[in-house]
């Protein structure tokens, strides 16, 4: 196995432990046009750290590229053909630079820097949050989402025997935005909520693959959802190149449905208990009348016997 290799399978490793032991400056993502030339920078704060590795991780793929890397002194080394593309700088023992020579729509990509320290080679690479890259065509152009809240189902939870387990869910709709770069928040009442959210992976391309759509899902206890002073909001935050604008939809909670529509648990049990009393008085009744029949039935004939005589 190749020390590049070797390299590359300890960053693996270590990638999920030691993400945040050291602190890396964000950078905003980017979107740019075919061609154009483009700069990543990193810089963190440990200068113990004298390499700086570059990665790259293309939409829909868990793999980790390496591009390659550089040391405060010396020429970079780069993997394979990458230095037809990218150019590797580095300014001091923490700040460093990715340069894409002439973007292509195949460099939309999520670029990551990672820092170690050289005087073992076992020591661990620490690696940054990523910087995002969308490279546009020359017919694509950037469009917001249209954002749609969608009440819960009048079916959900409708059998649950447990009342304090109800849960209703609420969905969000994005879509028809481009490119993918959107963040999704719920609020209630204007508290952002993090229980009982759940939010797609990545956006997906549906249909003509043009736009993007991505889904997220709010569930709270049924209690808070008939409720119409609450207020259900679902924030998109997109990302166009320049700022992030928010685009935004909602509802209210509704009244709780009345006993005849959809009858609660307590009042089910009520009428169940009811129901029986009600069919234990018909049943005695029914033997009482019985044994009333029956008597006549026992004494009919003697009465006539005795009139025959």
């Amino acid at each position: 196995m190749s020390s590049l290799m070797q390299i590359f399978g300890l960053l693996l490793i270590c990638f999920y432990s030691h993400v945040s032991a050291v602190t890396f400056q964000e950078f905003p993502p980017q979107i740019v046009k075919e061609s154009s030339e483009v700069q990543i920078q990193c810089s963190h704060d440990d200068s113990t750290k004298t390499q700086m590795l570059w990665f790259q991780q293309k939409k829909d793929s868990l793999v980790l590229t390496l591009i390659g890397f550089v040391y405060v002194q010396g020429s970079p080394t780069y993997e394979g053909e990458m230095e037809k593309q990218f150019k590797l700088t580095k300014e001091g023992t923490t700040k460093g630079t990715l340069i894409i020579r002439r973007a292509k729509l195949s460099d939309s990509a999520v670029y990551f820097c990672a820092a170690k320290n050289t005087v073992n080679q076992a020591n661990p690479a620490y690696f940054g949050q990523g910087t995002k890259l969308t490279v546009l065509g020359k017919d694509d152009k950037i469009t917001p989402p249209t954002v749609k809240v969608l009440e819960p189902s009048e079916k959900e939870c409708r059998n649950k025997v447990e009342k304090e387990k109800r849960k209703k869910t609420l969905l969000c709709v994005i879509s028809r935005f481009y490119p993918d770069h959107v963040n999704v928040t719920w609020k209630i009442n204007n508290e952002e909520m993090s229980k009982g959210v759940a939010t797609d992976n990545m956006p997906a391309q549906p249909n003509d693959g043009e736009f993007y759509k991505i889904t997220s899902r709010l569930k709270v206890d049924a209690n808070k959802w008939f409720d119409p002073e609450n207020e259900f909001k679902c924030i998109a935050s997109f990302f166009n190149g320049t700022g992030t604008t928010y685009h935004e939809n909602g509802t209210r909670g509704i009244e709780a449905p009345k006993t005849g529509q959809n009858i609660t648990t307590e009042a089910y049990l009520k009428r169940s208990q009811t129901a029986k009393l009600s069919y234990g008085v018909l049943i005695i009744k029914g033997c009482v009348y019985g044994a009333f029949v029956m008597f006549l039935v026992w004494k009919l004939p003697g009465s006539s016997g005795k009139r025959n005589n």
